[in-house]
């Protein structure tokens, strides 16, 4: 079997919130193709959305002049999801664990905790503008 991943989709999207619902549809549409079992599909769309909205929150500023570039690659066993934005990037090794005591009433602090328990696999590449959410299907 050939681990080598085929992209199947790719978007690009303004750094709005309007851009979470072109991301819902490209889920509904890779999902229903590539065969997610159904238990998973709320897992991929969960972590895929919230990958958007940290790119377009954390990543982008809420800048609607920078993109966020999604691509999603398939080989037998897996999906990947890759979100990229345009934006610095970020430490993604010393990040605080949102179950600590300390962090339970912070308002933010969880999207990367929720994509970690909800994605089979998790990769930050590059400074930390680009996550890599895979599903195993």
């Amino acid at each position: 079997m050939s681990n080598k991943y085929s992209v199947i989709e790719s978007l690009k999207l303004s750094s709005t919130y309007n851009s979470v619902a072109d991301i819902e549809r490209l889920i509904d549409k890779v999902c229903n193709s590539v065969g997610i079992n159904e238990d998973a599909y709320g897992n991929v769309l969960i972590a895929v959305t919230e990958a958007v909205n940290n790119a377009i929150q954390h990543g982008n500023k809420e800048n609607e002049a920078l993109t966020i570039n999604v691509s999603v690659s398939d080989n037998i066993e897996k999906v990947c999801f890759s979100v990229k934005d345009e934006g610095p990037g970020f430490d993604f090794d010393n990040l605080p664990d949102p179950t600590a005591p300390e962090n339970l009433l912070k308002e933010n602090g969880r999207g990367i905790f929720l994509m970690r328990n909800l994605a089979d696999e998790v990769e930050f590449t590059g400074e930390g503008n680009e996550v890599c959410l895979f599903f195993n299907k």
